[in-house]
């Protein structure tokens, strides 16, 4: 598991960033890699990520 800060997450649109904190790389996470779990921006998540359309995306996201 990876794990790192969200950078931004917006409710009503149901996406956002994180910010991994061994890369500094940014993942593009979806509402649905959240599993039911809500996030907010400085939010410390542990996740997984999986190859989308566009570069990685956030999966299995927790709050840690």
């Amino acid at each position: 598991m990876q794990t790192g800060t969200v950078k931004f997450f917006i409710e009503s649109k149901g996406f956002g960033f994180i910010v991994d904190d061994s890369t500094n790389q940014e993942v593009f996470v979806h509402v649905t890699g959240l599993g039911g779990v809500q996030i907010r921006q400085n939010d410390k998540v542990s996740f997984e990520t999986i190859e989308g359309k566009k570069g990685l995306n956030a999966i299995n996201v927790k709050k840690i």
